[in-house]
């Protein structure tokens, strides 16, 4: 009988430990799998971190982080996704970390989403239209058609080509407007300005003058504006001359004519260097009018973003603003109404 029971406990024993030894290893691999999302989550919270941290403090960085702020608005959706995410794995500090930055980020960016009260002016209209023609590729009648659909009064191109010109000739551009400061080239480097009014060559944009051209636009009744067909370098070709080619353009104040800068800034407000063209006495269009969030550039691997702009002096009011669809080019075109005091 003592031998009967020596050898159930001895069985009892040896069931008991074969099965506790998975236990330890199953307790070891969730350990580990829960340190490995807890890294997993971090890792994805902080470039948007250091992303918010340069926002905020105006720093553009290189040429990766100046095309990473182009992007601050999605930054607020992503960090959203993350923090929900982090809340339902319990990982608190992370998901608390995640949706402070959500909160920074709506705060910088929803306020272009509404619109700023105007200025009453009685002064003329101006009605100006901005397209990147992405080497000359962009569809020459859709151009001439919002030109006739918006009553254009100057047409700022950039990425103009000598074949650009004669197809937009073809398509009756000159007959609409007759006057023009072309200065065409190969590929990204061509711009002019095209007005139903007369216009002046003028020198605002200094080494860039040419890639850049400006001209006095002569609206009859004794009034002028002037007008700057913008496109600095792209950042991430250049970083340098993309600074040195926005700093370039001029500044706008009353001691000159009524001032406009429009064309593809390769830069959005969430820019430093754009923010900086603004204090030189600018408004942006699609800001003042609640419409800053609209993109008018994407490759096809990233969404749209908003880098062309017309930015009016800020003793003009904006009475409309658009982005249309332009065919055969990466840009979208803008227009703006601004009226004059």
């Amino acid at each position: 009988m003592e031998s009967a029971v020596t050898a159930l406990m001895i069985g009892i024993l040896d069931v008991m430990v074969i099965e506790e030894r998975p236990v330890r290893p199953v307790v070891a691999r969730r350990g580990a799998g829960r340190k490995l999302v807890s890294g997993l989550l971090v890792a994805a919270v902080v470039p948007f971190a250091v992303l918010t941290a340069m926002r905020l403090v105006g720093y553009d960085g290189n040429t990766y982080t100046i095309a990473a702020l182009a992007l601050t608005p999605y930054a607020g959706i992503a960090t959203l996704v993350l923090g929900v995410l982090a809340l339902g794995l319990r990982r608190w500090w992370t998901a608390a970390v995640a949706l402070v930055l959500t909160c920074t980020v709506a705060a910088l960016v929803l306020p272009r989403a509404f619109a700023n009260e105007q200025k009453a002016l009685g002064g003329k209209h101006v009605r100006v239209l901005a397209s990147n023609m992405l080497g000359g590729q962009a569809d020459p009648a859709r151009i001439v058609g919002y030109v006739k659909e918006h009553q254009v009064d100057v047409l700022s191109l950039t990425e103009m080509t000598p074949e650009a010109i004669a197809a937009l000739d073809r398509a009756g551009l000159f007959q609409l407007l007759p006057y023009h400061v072309l200065h065409p080239a190969e590929w990204a480097s061509g711009s002019g300005l095209v007005s139903k009014y007369p216009l002046t060559p003028l020198k605002l944009s200094g080494d860039s003058d040419r890639k850049q051209p400006s001209a006095s636009v002569d609206l009859g009744d004794g009034v002028r504006i002037e007008v700057v067909a913008v496109h600095p370098a792209a950042p991430m070709w250049d970083r340098h001359v993309w600074v040195d080619e926005a700093k370039d353009l001029p500044y706008a104040d009353a001691e000159h004519d009524i001032r406009i800068l429009a064309g593809d800034f390769n830069a959005s407000l969430d820019h430093s260097l754009f923010r900086e063209l603004l204090t030189r006495g600018y408004v942006d269009a699609a800001d003042q009018l609640g419409k800053a969030l609209q993109g008018t550039w994407t490759n096809g691997m990233v969404p749209p973003v908003p880098i062309d702009h017309v930015l009016a002096d800020k003793r003009t009011a904006i009475a409309d603003f658009k982005v249309l669809e332009t065919p055969g080019s990466d840009h979208d075109a803008v227009y703006a109404e601004i009226v004059l005091p």
